[in-house]
């Protein structure tokens, strides 16, 4: 069965009987097709789009999407709006009430568009003509698409059978002149909208990669860029789109559909920021390639390419039975909750437009109600950027009209009543609360050039308007809180990671800079204190643009540093925009000649000032790094010319500060531990390598361990009387701090004991009696003791004693190895010993190799390199040198086995070079 309402006097076509009766039709069984064409038979179709949508919430913000662009494409923008509003009705009462999925089908036709929705759910109620009455209560969530149908659509009705469910409408276009795309309706000359004395429009192309394929006169006049540096640069350079954690689309978003109009702002060759309006058609040429035309003219100037016809107060619209309409009232649930930016903007045009007026603006309050954030506005400068702040309460610069409905018949009367408006050329303003449950959420006002505009009335009119659209709003700006603290979350999680990932001062300050810019601010600088004795001082600085970073860190040199306040929270530094301007100003007065002087020098500097200036001339926030109860520092956050930081982004930053200083203090702690620990350990190396005539010494030594230079391992060559050396070679039980304890006291000992001229035996003896004597701090050592002299003859005579280390490795000219010592007991484990010394002969061409266990016990898996495998490396070595054979057998160390080695290695290698010494 299909039911129609044709609103308007639009009687349904004439039945046999002469009744006019609703049209009734047989369906056949089964689902019907969703794209079935019931529609009049005398319009064409001239085109069509069709889409299928889940049975989610997203749905709806999508199914949005495709009516807005599809009409948009078709260039019915005249009728986009009320066709969005009932699709997303329609669609809602699909995906979200019945559950199923919902087939979209858009028709164009000669006369306006016809869209139809489908869903799999009949059973719903379908009021009849005859009971238009029973709909109910307007604000009730049952039946409120069809009322929509029934106020905005030409014609509409529902396709009825027992499995499924369609409702369509139609929308006709506004009859207009041959020819005429848009029109707006005749205005006195005070009432046209204010321009510059030429109308700039810059035109740019946009190939499908985004990148600036033409670039006309009025662009370079714009924006300062000619077309030679832009040309083949992506737009997405030069455009400075608005980032957020959590929300926000690019600009390369944009460029991708078929129509699109709002603002942005591009970058100047001065560093500005220029807010512009934007109109993009994507078109394509003869051979397919699509591309992008934009039309962007200087924001307040939006009037260029968008005239929003305005209704005159006397001329509300009217419905079919009479009644006056409100605009608001087709404007609930459009857009829907989740799309806050377009549910503000739409109202403050709509609210601009009821009331004729020339500018108007909604601000949003924060969670205690103390402040107003500026969240939309429309004829306003675009100096009133958005999430500016005013206070509630009365007094000099406060909003106090903002509980409750007030009208000003002329601002300069009371000055400062609105400072939103202050020198904005604005006389007369209404402005009337957003409150949800006797809270207020916002302030909705509505202004124009002219005094005594406003009345009573007018408040009454704007004040139902803002009634209506409260609930709308807070529910929206509810879900965008809830997405900005969820990709809060999100991004203080990564930053504590990569924070706790480094103990590096230097890049745990990158981190904090690049963690910064540009997701919470434009530019960051990062001021340190070393003690509480200490100035600040400014240690990093960050900007998007690289370029630019020179000349803040230059700018912000010259400037005192913003006092260490421990007082938690972002408090606004002035300074920085204000020595920025002037430093401007002296450069454009400079260039102009103002001053004297020549001017043709100082030319090139003028660019980088006023870009510098423009970077820096926002709004500028000092957030403390406070760590362990002391300021180390502070995180310095700056925006542009005119641009303000939001209260969620500043929250999130605090807490950023809060890790990042922790981080930064860590990592200055972990310096001063490490500088201290690294002194001492290098206090127990040997100071240096003697230089021996006519022997070739080499040492190789690695700690296991990160941060460690000295381990259990050690090893020293020292002289002890005239062509007399000691070398030592040991291994004390363990690795790390207690273990290189040991490794100290071995190695002075056998310094002090070798030099009273003790004998190899005696030497050790004593040291074994000195390890004892450390009690329960001992531990077992093994040592490799010998006395080299070398001869007249180039060989060198060796003594040598070998307690309970790996056997020294003797490699002859031949290639032949044989250990050069036998084993003996170890060091720290009995108090008699007796041990011996062993004499070896070192010919010319000779090696000798001696290495601790950490060499020989290399592992992977269940092998093991081993005596044998040491071997087998130093029998490669023949003819080498000393550093050579070293190397190589480290090398083979480090090859064995994938895993970084877990013991201390020493390597000490000595040669007697031969006559013929290769190299």
């Amino acid at each position: 069965m299909t039911t129609g309402l044709i609103p308007g006097g639009q009687p349904p076509e004439p039945q046999p009987t002469g009744e006019p009766m609703p049209q009734q039709r047989r369906e056949p069984a089964g689902p019907p097709d969703p794209h079935v064409d019931n529609r009049p038979r005398s319009s064409v179709i001239t085109a069509r789009a069709a889409a299928s949508f889940e049975p989610v919430g997203r749905s709806v913000a999508t199914a949005r999407s495709f009516v807005r662009d599809t009409l948009q494409g078709w260039g019915f923008s005249d009728i986009v709006d009320d066709a969005v509003v009932l699709t997303s009705e329609l669609v809602t009462n699909a995906v979200v009430h019945a559950g199923t999925h919902a087939e979209v089908l858009c028709l164009r036709t000669e006369e306006g568009v016809r869209v139809e929705v489908s869903d799999r759910y009949p059973e719903r109620e379908v009021p009849l003509q005859q009971a238009a009455a029973t709909m109910g209560n307007p604000d009730r969530e049952g039946g409120r698409g069809l009322q929509l149908c029934a106020a905005l659509a030409t014609r509409w009705g529902v396709d009825y059978t027992p499995t499924a469910k369609k409702v369509w409408f139609q929308i006709s276009l506004p009859e207009r002149a041959v020819g005429t795309r848009t029109a707006g309706p005749s205005l006195p000359a005070d009432l046209l909208p204010l321009a510059d004395g030429r109308v700039r429009v810059a035109v740019l192309q946009v190939d499908r990669k985004g990148s600036v394929s033409a670039w006309n006169e009025d662009a370079e006049e714009i924006f300062g860029h000619s077309a030679v540096q832009v040309i083949g640069k992506p737009l997405t350079e030069l455009a400075a789109w608005p980032h957020t954690p959590g929300t926000g689309t690019g600009v390369a978003e944009a460029l991708q559909l078929s129509r699109w109009e709002g603002s942005y702002g591009i970058r100047g060759a001065d560093g500005r920021v220029i807010r512009v309006y934007a109109s993009h058609l994507r078109v394509r040429d003869t051979g397919g390639e699509p591309s992008t035309v934009c039309l962007l003219v200087r924001d307040h100037e939006r009037a260029v390419l968008q005239s929003p016809s305005r209704v005159p107060a006397g001329d509300q619209p009217q419905s079919g039975d009479g009644q006056n309409t409100d605009p608001f009232e087709v404007f609930i649930g459009s857009p829907a909750p989740d799309d806050l930016d377009g549910l503000l903007q739409r109202t403050v045009e709509r609210s601009r437009d009821m009331l004729d007026g020339d500018s108007a603006f909604l601000l949003l309050a924060t969670d205690d109600e103390t402040e107003l954030e500026v969240r939309a506005s429309t004829g306003l400068p675009s100096a009133r950027q958005r999430f500016a702040r005013v206070p509630v309460e009365a007094g000099p610069g406060r909003y106090g009209s903002a509980r409750m409905p007030a009208v000003h018949d002329d601002l300069n009367a009371v000055p400062g009543a609105v400072p939103l408006l202050a020198g904005t050329g604005m006389r007369s303003v209404v402005t009337v609360p957003l409150k949800v449950e006797g809270r207020l959420t916002g302030s909705l006002g509505v202004a124009a050039e002219a005094p005594g505009r406003y009345s009573n009335e007018e408040a009454l009119r704007l004040q139902f308007a803002a009634d209506r659209i409260a609930l709308a709003v807070e529910s929206a700006r509810l879900g965008e809180l809830e997405r900005l603290r969820r990709g809060s979350l999100s991004f203080l999680v990564e930053a504590s990671d990569l924070l706790a990932g480094t103990l590096d001062r230097d890049q745990t300050l990158a981190l904090m800079a690049q963690m910064t810019v540009p997701t919470l601010a434009t530019w960051c600088a990062v001021y340190t204190i070393a003690d509480q004795a200490s100035e600040p001082y400014l240690s990093y600085v960050l900007h998007e643009d690289e370029e630019l970073i020179d000349g803040i860190k230059s700018l912000l040199s010259k400037i005192p540093p913003p006092d260490p306040v421990p007082t938690p929270g972002a408090r606004v530094w002035t300074a920085p925009a204000e020595v920025a301007h002037q430093a401007a100003l002296r450069t454009s007065m400079r260039s102009l000649g103002l001053t004297g002087g020549p001017t043709r020098q100082l030319a090139s500097g003028i660019g980088p000032t006023l870009a510098t200036a423009g970077a820096v001339g926002g709004e500028t926030v000092v957030l403390p790094l406070v760590a362990r109860n002391r300021v180390i520092g502070m995180l310095t956050l700056g925006k542009p010319t005119d641009e303000h930081f939001r209260q969620e982004i500043l929250e999130l930053a605090e807490d950023l500060s809060r890790r990042a200083a922790l981080a930064l203090d860590n990592a200055r702690l972990y310096s001063e531990r490490t500088a201290i620990s690294q002194a001492l350990q290098r206090s127990l190396l040997p100071p240096g390598t003697p230089h021996i005539e006519g022997i070739e010494v080499e040492v190789i030594y690695r700690a296991a361990g990160e941060g460690n230079e000295v381990g259990g391992d050690f090893y020293d060559v020292f002289p002890i009387g005239e062509d007399a050396y000691g070398f030592a070679i040991g291994d004390v039980c363990g690795t790390g701090p207690n273990a290189a304890a040991v490794t100290g006291l071995a190695r002075h000992a056998l310094r002090l004991l070798a030099r009273e001229g003790l004998s190899g035996p005696a030497v050790l003896e004593r040291l074994n009696s000195a390890i004892l004597d450390e009690g329960d701090r001992s531990r077992f050592l093994t040592l490799l003791y010998g006395e080299l002299r070398p001869q007249p003859d180039g060989s060198a005579d060796l003594k040598v004693v070998c307690a309970g280390h790996p056997l020294p490795l003797r490699l002859r000219q031949d290639g032949t190895v044989v250990a050069a010592a036998e084993p003996q007991p170890l060091l720290g484990v009995i108090e008699d010993l007796e041990l011996y010394e062993e004499a070896i002969t070192l010919d010319p061409g000779d090696v000798l190799l001696c290495v601790t266990d950490g060499v020989t016990e290399r592992r992977e898996g269940t092998r093991m390199l081993g005596d044998d495998g040491l071997a087998d490396v130093l029998t490669t070595c023949t003819g080498l040198t000393a550093g050579a054979v070293a190397a190589r057998i480290m090398r083979a160390v480090e090859r064995f086995a994938s895993d970084a080695p877990s013991d201390d290695m020493a390597i000490l290698a000595m040669r007697v070079p031969g006559i013929h010494m290769e190299a």
